[in-house]
């Protein structure tokens, strides 16, 4: 397996076009992680059936999120993708997120090419059951181990989506 963060950069920011690495594949309750230490994927934990994921979950490689990790990355995409797929991705919002009172942001990413549904999401702020959907999930994902640790902050467009890209993508290159 390539150590995807050597093979691939973040993408076309500035365009709004990102590579992102899938790690979850929706539907999903297997916590699967990229260990950049071992450039392997490991798997952290089983999750209750009633936590499998809403949507494919996976990460921009070079780049640091507050958290120490590869900045996360939600794909809406029509069907499950496995893991250690890569793929580019329009960025069209991000969730703004905190874990155990670390920023923990989610940027939202659709298929470059998607010729079944087309720009079907353009923008976030336009699907507010998806949102709520997604705010579900990863306000509750841990209550069963440590309830309250997680939050919602909030939504950004696709502009907000990008600074904080770049910002992660600053401290991978200071590391």
């Amino acid at each position: 397996m390539p150590d995807f963060n050597k093979v691939l950069t973040p993408g076309d920011v500035a365009g709004g076009v990102i590579n992102t690495v899938v790690e979850i594949p929706q539907d999903s309750r297997l916590k699967v992680e990229w260990n950049r230490k071992v450039a392997a994927f490991e798997l952290d934990r089983v999750e209750p059936a009633i936590f499998a994921k809403p949507c494919n979950y996976g990460f921009i490689p070079q780049t640091l999120d507050e958290d120490g990790d590869e900045l996360d990355t939600l794909i809406i995409c029509p069907e499950p993708l496995a893991t250690g797929v890569f793929l580019k991705a329009k960025v069209v919002g991000v969730m703004k997120f905190e874990d155990d009172g670390e920023a923990d942001d989610k940027v939202v990413v659709v298929p470059d090419d998607n010729r079944d549904q087309g720009d079907w999401i353009s923008s976030i702020h336009d699907h507010p059951v998806l949102k709520a959907k997604l705010e579900h999930h990863f306000t509750h994902y841990k209550d069963l181990k440590k309830p309250g640790s997680t939050k919602v902050l909030g939504w950004g467009d696709a502009e907000e989506a990008k600074d904080i890209i770049n910002q992660c993508i600053e401290r991978y290159e200071k590391q």
